[in-house]
């Protein structure tokens, strides 16, 4: 009977805990997807492409100056290793770097300070969850977020398009705390990253492809297809991002409970159903309010039901890259992204230069789908060795 109980508690416990990820991901996400869907809905794409392009840009430097990812932190704060002292230096030390050539090439300050504001985010991330302090981690990210909708409104307002960019800058600053405070509990310490080695080196390298996978659309788009159609990518990605919320939010409660070794099956079947459900309401209903709210994107309609249909295997990949992380068999995410790198940089370059927005978003179904057909053959692969 006390057996029992103890279950009916950890479930209990176990659902408020992701009632917190949920809430906080849900309501800060779409606190931020109203900014961005304002902002699409006063400027013209063009502008709205340009904000991408120095984002994609930021995106990109961030993830190359995260050498210890924010997924590193969560599994190894999950297992009570105290490293993370040192692999918040590695990275603020690599982000300090990598702002100062933004800056020194692009001349924008804003850009080179968002490099580091989106670092410390992460890191804070990946600590929180890890620790899994679930509530704090919903205050601080409905914290960004509601400041990332208030400054952004009201620096557009004040400053012009050119001002939104500082506004999400300062929207990152409440986090600065938790980084100082994880430097005084733990000491830097550069021998706990040697036996180690491995696994930090083969995240980093999917972190990598995610950042090559991710922000070199915007980076290509711009120069080549023009600031416009990047704008209306840029919209249809948008929706992509509203629409993986829920897949989103899972991956980060099944990484820190797979980490403890919980099982979590039922939830992942359950999250693959409803991914579907999402794919055909992006399919059939946003096309039909995009007129309506966003006249001057009408060109992204048909991207955006392309995109849509990404979410079943993006979900899917996810699952398999919550496993494969907390079993620290990271290899196969290594590949598996640098298989989705593959396509969507040799796939811009064709098919989005011949079909443009259909092409665009072709590429990225291609990508996702590949994606998750190679993790699933190597679960099954892995399955197969440990039996």
């Amino acid at each position: 009977m006390a057996n029992y109980w103890k279950n009916v508690k950890e479930k209990i416990v176990g659902q408020q805990d992701l009632a917190s990820i949920g809430f906080a991901n849900l309501i800060g996400s779409g606190l931020a997807a109203i900014f961005w869907f304002y902002l699409a809905s006063v400027i013209s794409p063009e502008n709205y492409g340009e904000i991408h392009y120095f984002l994609g840009i930021a995106g990109m430097a961030q993830i190359i100056s995260l050498v210890t990812t924010p997924n590193i932190v969560t599994v190894y704060t999950a297992k009570n290793i105290k490293i993370q002292s040192t692999l918040f230096f590695l990275s603020i030390c690599v982000g300090i770097i990598s702002s100062i050539i933004v800056y020194v090439l692009f001349n924008k300050i804003e850009v080179s300070l968002l490099i580091l504001g989106y670092i410390i985010f992460e890191l804070v991330n990946g600590v929180l969850i890890g620790r899994k302090f679930f509530k704090r981690y919903a205050k601080f990210f409905l914290i960004q977020k509601t400041l990332t909708l208030v400054l952004g409104i009201s620096f557009y307002f004040s400053f012009g398009f050119e001002g939104v960019i500082f506004a999400l800058v300062l929207s990152y600053v409440p986090s600065i705390w938790i980084i100082i405070t994880e430097f005084k509990n733990s000491r830097i310490d550069f021998s706990l990253l040697k036996p180690r080695k491995g696994f930090i080196i083969n995240n980093y390298g999917i972190n990598l492809s995610n950042a090559i996978s991710a922000q070199i659309d915007k980076i290509i788009i711009a120069p080549i297809l023009g600031f416009e159609l990047l704008g209306n990518y840029a919209l249809a990605l948008q929706f992509f991002v509203v629409l993986m919320m829920l897949a989103n939010i899972v991956f980060k409660y099944l990484l820190t409970q797979e980490s403890s070794g919980k099982n979590t099956q039922r939830l992942k079947n359950y999250t693959i159903l409803l991914s579907v459900a999402i794919a055909v309401f992006g399919i059939i209903v946003i096309p039909k309010i995009i007129p309506i709210l966003f006249p001057k994107f009408i060109s992204s309609i048909d991207a955006i039901q392309i995109i849509s249909l990404s979410v079943i295997p993006s979900t899917i990949a996810l699952i398999y890259e919550s496993k494969f992380l907390a079993l620290e068999k990271s290899k196969f995410l290594v590949i598996s992204k640098s298989i989705a790198t593959i396509i969507i940089v040799f796939g811009f370059l064709t098919l989005g230069l011949t079909y443009q927005m259909i092409g665009l978003a072709t590429t990225l179904l291609l990508a996702a789908s590949f994606q998750a057909i190679f993790l699933f053959i190597s679960n099954k692969i892995l399955e197969h060795n440990q039996d």
